[in-house]
Parts: structure tokens; C-alpha cells; sequence
């Protein structure tokens, strides 16, 4: 929270503390619904109702949005059935059904209770589809126009529905049975004269997404045609709702916090780091702990069955953590690079030869340049100075150790590569192949390079 922030919160909590309601609603209403929510998430849970009443009822609606889960389920428990519908009236359809689907049982139907038959069935068709289609996330709030209006009249129905709508900056043409043929922005209808046509006025090329298109998938759409809302069909060509960007950013940053968790080795999360208790934590960590132990496993299965030969040269053993480590971070740093990539609709599966081929050479010059460096300090620091090498084979070990270096950073890159890559093209989430997976792997095979290239160049 900011320093402003801090402040309003200092004046907030003394004007509760000195029941100055009329002050305090004078000083609510000039913030913004999220600075609001940001504050409340910081007062007692006996104080949130009374808070809450104090706002105007459109901008209560707005702060509703903002909280987190908790939060609207205290509310909605301390609320009367008026009071309920009202912020209900204040909603949005999308808002409404996200609601409802986050509440536990008991207070989804007092929530679809409280609310008329057509609402009731809009929001139930929203949560019809999949959790991760455009269709759990678009409204059905919108503004339609037909082909054969005029200017005139189009701004008629924006003055009678729009206060009702999510945006009205762009409308929808749609000609029988709902079938969306064109958009038109605000723009152009303030620019046209009262008697032209929608229809010669609108835009046929329209970017549009089906409701069962992947959510993550619509959401980078704004991110590529740069759009304010995105109207969703169904298969049958049907204008049912629309997207608007703050609910893709709300896509984007949830899916980024996912691949950030899942890149470390942590099951996703909803709730935030310090909202999750002690045991759900625990249980988010666990799973991944317990199989990448399982696997570490191998590795010194690896070291067990060379424990004979190394003892024929101990100098070995101390480079096996650089190795590894090495190569785990090598591999770690494409993983991410790749999966950010893939996440961004720069590569695809067909790519896969072209990215091989580039993590290649740039694994070649890093492996090159580290050996080349790990020689030298081998030399001088640990042959001339620290004595580590006293076998009579010191530049054999050295060689080893500087050869399996390049092999290791050249695997390890190629494979931080293509097992995201696969990993997608088999319909698995690219991110589970990131830091913990990849580096496992890359141990077990970096002992194999390391131990065949001693048999062969010291152990004999």
C-alpha cells in the first residue's frame, strides 16, 4: 500500500473509531472503488458491514467487485435480502456469476434467491460453460444494434440501455437470429449524420472468439488487435456476449501467477500468499517436494554404482555440484525463455527444429566460454594453489571436468528447450517442465556425461 494510501487509512479508521459517519462517506466517495477494497481488506471484520453501508450504492457495488472471496461472503452473510438486492441490481451479469461461483452452496442460492427469473437464468447460463472458456468470462450486457437503424435512432437505444452496460464505446450489428456482421464504434456514430445506416457505417471485419475458445487463448487477443472488448459467438455465429479487457488482464495475471507457482514447483493457488493458511500451503508444496526427492533418488543411485572407481581419484567428486549446478541453471534459463514464448504465441510446435537449432549454438559459445574460464581457475587456482590435483593425471581430470562442463550446458539447453515444447504439443501446461523438473533431470544426466568421460580419460 502506498504512502497515500497509508494515510487515508490512518483518517478512515480514527473517523470509524469516532463514529464521524457522515465525514467518512464524504471521504469514501471521492476514491476509487479498488483503493476502497485495499483499505476495507485492512479493517476488522466487525467494522466491513458498517463501512459498507456508509458507500453510495453504485460505488458499493463497484468496491463489492473488488474484494476478495472472504470478504463478499462476510458481506453477503451480513446483508438483508434488500440489501442483497440491491448490490445484486448494481452488478454486472459476469460479476454476478463469478460470485455465485465462488460462494460455498448455501449462499449461492440465497444469492440466486434474491435475484429476478432472467438473471437468475443469465447467470446460470454463464456457468454453464467450462471454467477455462471465453464464455465463463464474458457478459451479456452489451449494446446491439441492427443493420437498418440510422444514426438517430442507434443513439436512441444507447441513451436507453447503456447505463446498463459494461461499455458503450463500441456496439454490435447483428441481423436475424442474433448473427453478428459487423461492429461500429461511438466514434464513428458521433462523426456520421443522424440519417445514415448503421449497416453502411459498420465494420464487416470483426475479430471475434466462440464461447469455448481457451480464456488464456481470448486474452491475448487484446494483448495482439489492441481491443477495449471482444464480442464471443457461439458455433453457430450468434452474438451471446462480450469480453472486456479488465476481465482478460484478470485472465493474464492469473495465469501468470499459475506458471510463476507451477515454474517453482508449487500447485496453484487462489487465494493470496497471505490469505493461505499454514496446512494449505503445506499441501500446495508438498506433492511437487515429495516427487522431485523421489527422483533426486537416481542420482545417487548414479554416484553408488561409480563409488568404487572415484575413489581412484577424490578430486572428481568435489566438481559434481558445480557440474550440476551448472547445467540445472543453464537449462532452467531456456525453460523459462521458451515458455514465455509459448505463452505468447511466439513459437508453436512447428518451430521446434528452429528453436533446437538456436539453443544450439548459443549453448556451443556459453559452453565454449565457461570451459575455457573453469580451465583457467582449475590451473591456477585449484592445481597451483589449493593442490586439489595430486592423482598424476591432473590435466586428464582438468579436461574432464572442463569437457563435461560444454557437454552438460549443451544438453542442458536442449532439453530446457523441448520438453516445454512437447510438454504443450501433448496438452500438458508448459510450465510444469520449468526450474525443478528440468534441473532434476539434468542431474541423473549430467553424472552419466561425467562418469563416462572419467572411464575413458582418468579412470581407464
Amino acid at each position: 500500500m502506498d504512502e497515500r494510501l497509508l494515510e487515508l487509512e490512518e483518517q478512515i479508521f480514527e473517523l470509524i473509531e469516532n463514529r464521524r459517519f457522515v465525514q467518512l462517506k464524504n471521504v469514501l466517495s471521492e476514491m476509487q472503488p479498488a483503493d476502497i477494497a485495499e483499505i476495507f481488506d485492512e479493517a476488522k471484520d466487525k467494522d466491513i458491514p458498517v463501512l459498507f453501508r456508509i458507500l453510495p450504492k453504485e460505488l458499493a457495488a463497484e468496491v463489492f467487485v473488488e474484494f476478495d472471496t472472504d470478504r463478499q461472503e462476510l458481506l453477503l452473510n451480513a446483508f438483508s435480502d434488500s440489501e442483497l438486492r440491491e448490490v445484486l441490481d448494481e452488478l454486472f451479469m459476469d460479476d454476478a456469476a463469478d460470485i455465485v461461483d465462488e460462494m460455498p452452496a448455501t449462499v449461492a442460492k440465497r444469492i440466486l434467491k434474491n435475484t429476478d427469473a432472467n438473471t437468475r437464468r443469465m447467470i446460470n447460463q454463464l456457468l454453464a460453460y467450462p471454467d477455462d472458456s471465453a464464455g465463463s468470462i464474458m457478459t451479456t450486457e452489451y449494446i446491439d444494434l441492427k443493420r437498418t437503424m440510422t444514426v438517430d435512432e442507434a443513439f436512441d437505444k444507447i441513451r436507453r440501455v447503456g447505463l446498463n452496460t459494461e461499455t458503450i464505446y463500441t456496439c454490435y450489428v447483428i441481423g436475424s437470429r442474433r448473427k453478428l456482421f459487423g461492429t461500429i464504434s461511438l466514434r464513428d456514430l458521433l462523426l456520421s449524420g443522424k440519417d445514415e445506416i448503421v449497416g453502411d457505417l459498420m465494420d464487416e471485419n470483426v475479430v471475434y472468439a466462440n464461447t469455448l475458445d481457451d480464456k488464456e487463448e481470448v486474452a491475448a487477443m487484446f494483448d495482439r488487435y489492441d481491443m477495449l472488448a471482444l464480442p464471443v459467438v457461439d458455433k453457430e455465429h450468434r452474438l451471446v456476449g462480450i469480453i472486456t479487457v479488465d476481465d482478460a488482464i484478470d485472465v493474464i495475471q492469473e495465469e501468470a501467477s499459475e506458471d510463476i507457482e507451477k515454474m517453482a514447483a508449487i500447485l496453484p493457488s487462489e487465494k493470496s500468499y497471505l490469505k493461505t493458511g499454514v496446512f494449505e500451503t503445506f499441501k500446495a508444496r508438498i506433492p511437487w517436494l515429495l516427487l522431485l526427492m523421489i527422483s533426486a533418488t537416481f542420482t545417487g543411485a548414479i554416484i553408488s554404482s561409480f563409488e568404487a572407481r572415484l575413489a581412484q581419484c577424490i578430486a572428481l567428486v568435489a566438481f559434481i555440484p558445480m557440474l550440476m549446478g551448472t547445467g540445472g541453471n543453464s537449462g532452467s534459463q531456456t525453460s523459462v525463455s521458451v515458455i514465455r514464448a509459448l505463452s505468447l504465441g511466439d513459437i508453436e510446435f512447428r518451430d521446434i527444429l528452429r528453436v533446437i537449432w538456436k539453443e544450439l549454438r548459443v549453448a556451443v559459445i556459453v559452453g565454449i566460454v565457461l570451459g575455457i574460464i573453469n580451465f583457467i581457475k582449475l590451473y591456477f587456482v585449484d592445481y597451483l594453489w589449493l593442490k586439489t590435483f595430486d592423482t598424476g593425471a591432473e590435466l586428464a581430470e582438468m579436461a574432464t571436468i572442463c569437457v563435461t562442463l560444454i557437454l552438460v550446458i549443451i544438453v542442458a539447453k536442449i532439453l530446457g528447450a523441448v520438453l516445454p515444447i512437447v510438454a504443450k504439443r501433448l496438452g500438458f501446461d508448459p510450465a510444469v517442465m520449468a526450474s525443478p523438473l528440468v534441473t532434476t533431470i539434468l542431474d541423473a544426466v549430467s553424472l552419466l556425461i561425467y562418469f563416462g568421460i572419467a572411464a575413458v580419460l582418468v579412470l581407464g
